[in-house]
């Protein structure tokens, strides 16, 4: 099949179809006569996994990781897993960094709760104040 069909049973445009090919994500199996590349099931299978993963947040890096440990099933999965658990703490660490932002957004909303002019805002002079060092 052509990109256009890949890019159609896939979702993907075949602008991402392209860059996905630049990073070394994804192979045109071979060129017709016309010079246009041709794909498979396994490239449709492939950019299925590639959007499963970035649905789940996965860089590009790790993916190509994922697929490499993906093309030799002979291998220790030690490395996959190694790689989820670094992924699962870097979740975390987020998480954690918006829970913190969160309260800090509460803490400002409530400094005030009545109507007022945007001089009398309490929240803009919060606002106002230099950054804490981050």
């Amino acid at each position: 099949m052509k990109i256009g069909e890949l890019a159609r049973l896939t979702g993907c445009t075949v602008e991402t179809l392209r860059f996905y090919e630049r990073r070394g994500l994804l192979d045109a199996l071979s060129r017709s006569e016309s010079n246009y590349r041709s794909y498979d099931e396994s490239s449709v299978r492939r950019i299925q996994f590639i959007r499963h993963c970035r649905s789940l947040d996965i860089g590009l890096d790790e993916i190509i990781q994922l697929l490499a440990s993906r093309d030799a099933p002979e291998e220790d999965c030690g490395s996959v897993n190694a790689l989820i658990d670094r992924h699962i703490d870097q979740v975390a660490e987020r998480i954690a960094q918006l829970t913190s932002l969160r309260e800090e957004l509460l803490t400002i909303r409530g400094r005030c709760n009545a109507r007022s002019t945007s001089s009398d805002c309490a929240i803009l002079r919060e606002l106002s104040k230099p950054e804490a060092a981050a």
